[in-house]
């Protein structure tokens, strides 16, 4: 019996011991999103992956292209960007994982008037040495129509992370 027990502990053990690796990408998003809606650009820089591609009108590559391109949400006059995932899928290995879910940007057209942008957006993390999650990838999509309710109130609810 002791010989049973020992063989199931040994074999426990050498599992991998992983938090639940979805809930952690859910949460590095959220604080992805903070650290724009902050406005602290190098917690923002934390993020990003060195191979990082974010795809928007063209392709930024790597940490200092991204952050010129998204430079407009750091400047106090500029837009304002939120973002929650919906939906957060890891691959059995834990090495890549995918968020989607809702965006608002916020922003003022020509005449100074408050105009509200709704989209998707969609980011790949892979998950470094250190065990942090890192944006390998990231796009978006505007959408034709504000979302409904629900999805609305995902980008007000209050996160459940550390």
């Amino acid at each position: 019996m002791n010989i049973r027990l020992l063989m199931a502990a040994a074999v426990l053990a050498a599992l991998p011991v992983h938090a639940d690796l979805a809930n952690d990408v859910r949460c590095r998003e959220i604080a992805f999103s903070q650290s724009v809606e902050n406005k602290d650009l190098l917690a923002f820089k934390s993020f990003i992956d060195a191979d990082a591609r974010f795809v928007s009108s063209s392709i930024s590559r790597g940490p200092t292209e991204v952050m010129n391109a998204w430079s407009v949400f750091f400047s106090e006059e500029g837009p304002s960007i939120k973002w929650r995932p919906q939906i957060v899928e890891v691959l059995d290995d834990g090495g890549l994982a995918l968020s989607r879910g809702p965006f608002r940007m916020i922003a003022r057209d020509a005449d100074g008037n408050v105009v509200e942008h709704w989209g998707t957006f969609n980011s790949i993390w892979r998950k470094q040495e250190d065990d942090t999650w890192k944006v390998v990838f990231d796009a978006g999509s505007a959408a034709a129509e504000a979302p409904s309710a629900e999805v609305q109130a995902l980008l007000d609810a209050e996160p459940l992370c550390d």
